[in-house]
C-alpha cells in the first residue's frame, strides 16, 4: 500500500516563526514514517517556500527546492522548481504547523481549500474568528459563555486613560504567544501598552483584568460531531509575577521564569469536569474542528471565563496541548495520527 503523503508546513512570516520550527521538529521526531511519507515545507520569515529534508534550526541552509502549492484542484499538490522547470508532487493531506498570522487566521486554510487538499485543523471561518479575540468574544457571548469586559481601538485611536478601571490588559487583537501583551496597572501605563501592542497589529484589544487562576483544556475532534470530541486533561498556570510568556523565555525548554504549569490542574475533579465541559462548549460555539487549546480563567466563585482559543497550539517539547493530551493517555505519535485521519475524513 502506498504511504499517505503529508505536506508539513512550518516557519512562516509571523513573530512565532521560531516556535513553529520547534513544533515541526517535535512532530518530525514522532512521525510514523512507515505509514506516512512526509514532505517538509519550510517557509522563511520573508515568505519563501522551500522543500527541505527535515525541520531544524538551520533548515534554510542547504539545497532546498523552491515550491508553491497549486490552487488547481485537479493537480492537488506542489509545484517544486527543479532544473529550470517544475515537478509536480502529489499531496494527500496538509499539516500546517504554523502559529500566528497567516498560519492560524484562515489565510493558509484558504489556500488549502482552493487546492482541494484536506488539512489538519480548523477551517477558514473558525480560524479567522478565533485569531481575532474580539470576534471570538462576541460569538462566545452570544452562546452564553462568559468573557472579559473589553474595548476595541484601531490605528490612531487614543482612548482617555481615565476611561478604564485598572488593572487592564492591552493586546494585539490578532496575535499569539503573548507578543505585544501588557498589563497596565494605572493610567500612566496605558500609552506605552498601546504602543507595544501596535507593533504587532493595528487593531488593539483592551480587556478588564479577570481575577482568577488561568486554566486550559486541549480539545480534539469535529465540533459538528459531538460523539467524536475528545478532551485532554485540564492544566493550570500558577504565576509568581507578571504574565505568562513561555515562548519568549531565553530557554523555554527549561521552564518558565515566572510560572509553573500543573498537568493535571490542582483542582477537585468536579471543577476540572466543569472546565472540560466549558471548553467543549466554547469549541463548538466557535465552530472548531481538528484541534484547539481553549484557555480560560477560573474565578474563586466558580465562574469560568474565556481567555482565548488557539487553533494551532504549539507542539514543542514544553507546549501545553500535547502535555494535556499525554496526561489523558494520548501519546504524541497517536495524536499526530488522529489529526491526520480526522483531516482525511473531512
Amino acid at each position: 500500500m502506498d504511504k499517505i503523503k503529508v505536506a508539513i508546513l512550518f516557519g512562516g512570516c509571523s513573530e512565532e516563526h521560531e516556535v513553529s520550527v520547534k513544533s515541526a521538529m517535535e512532530i518530525a521526531a514522532n512521525f510514523d514514517n512507515e505509514k506516512y511519507e512526509p514532505i517538509y515545507i519550510g517557509i522563511t520569515k520573508s515568505g519563501v517556500w522551500k522543500v527541505c529534508e527535515k525541520p531544524g534550526f538551520e533548515w534554510e541552509i542547504g539545497n532546498g527546492y523552491s515550491a508553491v502549492l497549486s490552487p488547481d484542484k485537479q493537480m492537488r499538490g506542489l509545484l517544486v522548481r527543479k532544473n529550470h522547470g517544475y515537478e509536480i508532487r502529489h499531496v494527500d493531506v496538509a499539516f500546517p504547523v504554523l502559529h500566528g498570522k497567516s498560519g492560524e487566521d484562515g489565510a493558509i486554510q484558504g489556500l488549502f481549500e482552493l487546492s482541494g487538499i484536506p488539512y489538519v485543523g480548523c477551517d477558514i471561518q473558525s480560524s479567522a474568528i478565533c485569531m481575532d479575540k474580539s470576534l471570538a468574544y462576541i460569538v462566545a457571548r452570544n452562546a452564553g459563555i462568559a468573557t472579559p469586559e473589553f474595548w476595541v481601538i484601531h490605528q490612531d485611536d487614543w482612548p482617555a486613560p481615565e476611561a478604564f478601571t485598572y488593572p487592564i490588559f492591552v493586546k494585539p487583537a490578532r496575535s499569539g504567544s503573548s507578543f505585544g501583551v501588557t498589563k497596565a496597572g494605572g493610567p500612566d501605563e496605558l500609552e506605552a501598552a498601546i504602543e507595544a501592542a501596535r507593533r504587532y497589529d493595528s487593531k488593539i484589544l483592551i480587556e478588564q483584568a479577570v481575577l482568577g487562576c488561568e486554566v486550559g483544556c486541549a480539545v480534539l475532534g469535529d465540533s459538528g460531531d459531538h460523539s467524536e470530541l475528545m478532551v485532554g486533561e485540564v492544566d493550570q498556570i500558577r504565576l509568581r509575577h507578571g504574565i505568562f510568556r513561555i515562548h519568549q523565555e531565553a530557554e523555554p525548554e527549561k521552564g518558565s521564569e515566572n510560572a509553573v504549569i500543573a498537568v493535571p490542574a490542582d483542582l477537585p475533579s468536579e471543577e476540572r469536569g466543569r472546565i472540560r465541559e466549558t471548553a467543549q462548549k466554547i469549541y463548538k460555539a466557535l465552530g472548531c474542528r481538528g484541534l484547539a487549546r481553549v484557555d480560560m480563567f477560573l474565578q474563586d466563585n466558580g465562574r469560568i471565563v474565556l481567555n482565548e482559543v488557539n487553533t494551532l497550539p504549539g507542539f514543542t517539547s514544553y507546549s501545553r496541548y500535547p502535555r494535556m493530551m499525554a496526561a489523558a493517555g494520548i501519546t504524541l505519535p497517536e495524536l499526530i495520527d488522529r489529526l491526520i485521519l480526522l483531516a482525511l475524513k473531512g
